[in-house]
């Protein structure tokens, strides 16, 4: 895992598959900057909601493969989800999956 560059671009290597916090869930960390910007690919077991929670950041899911759901909906490969800051919700899957996820500060726009 790494920080963003400075500027240009870098091609990273993805760092070792490590166990998550939850049975069955292995995460890869890809960029993993201290302002904020966080970048990994989750595989999520069969398993029922997790604990209601929110992130400070912009979430962003992308499902590569398998199967995922939330309080709100199912999402498939392809799908994209989006959660703003402060949105509480659970998560689960019924068959496990393999998912993008990332994380970005919300810079607000001072006029």
């Amino acid at each position: 895992m790494a920080p963003l560059p400075a500027h240009g671009s870098v091609r990273l290597s993805a760092g070792q598959w490590q166990v998550g916090e939850r049975p069955g869930e292995r995460i890869c960390a890809l960029v993993d900057d201290p302002r904020g910007y966080r970048s990994l690919l989750m595989q999520v077991a069969p398993g029922p909601l997790g604990a209601l929670h929110a992130h400070e950041e912009i979430e962003q899911i992308y499902v590569i493969e398998g199967d995922f759901f939330d309080d709100d909906a199912s999402y498939g490969p392809g799908d994209f989800l989006l959660r703003m800051p402060g949105t509480m919700h659970r998560a689960g899957s019924r068959n496990g999956c393999t998912m993008m996820i990332v994380y970005t500060p919300l810079i607000e726009n001072p006029k």
